[in-house]
């Protein structure tokens, strides 16, 4: 299943494709993190999916990171909305992606459930990470 997405003016455009044999509702996690609670983050991924992301004018994306910094939040600077995060472990992209981003996807598909990471390290985040985050991510930047 091929979900697209993006941010809401369109300079970032996304098509996420779930594993094969997923099932059809989405799990979702809502951090309780302070950036994702003011943001309204909803995560998703799929570790054996694939992400495919377009950036039209890079010059309007704006990475953020706090705490460990090791994951990079892609904020729209035109519109202000986060459609994935991306996370580079031992030279290897990882990504989330952001629910609220998708397009033409019922709400009643997306199964939401908390997600608190407090207390973990950062090693542990990493592994985490690597198991559950999508692992097949390209980012192609304009035109």
């Amino acid at each position: 299943m091929t979900i697209r997405g993006g941010c809401h003016c369109g300079n970032i455009r996304f098509e996420f494709d779930r594993a094969a044999g997923s099932p059809p509702e989405i799990a979702a996690r809502a951090c309780d993190c302070t950036f994702c609670t003011k943001h309204g983050g909803l995560w998703t991924s799929s570790p054996g999916g694939a992400l495919r992301v377009k950036i039209g004018d890079p010059s309007l994306l704006s990475p953020y990171a706090f705490g460990t910094h090791t994951a990079q939040f892609q904020v729209c600077k035109r519109c202000g909305i986060v459609p994935f995060v991306t996370s580079e472990i031992e030279g290897h992209l990882y990504a989330v992606v952001s629910v609220n981003a998708f397009e033409g996807v019922d709400a009643s598909q997306v199964t939401r459930a908390p997600a608190s990471f407090d207390g973990e390290d950062e090693g542990a985040r990493l592994a985490r990470r690597k198991r559950n985050w999508i692992g097949d991510v390209r980012v192609e930047k304009g035109g």
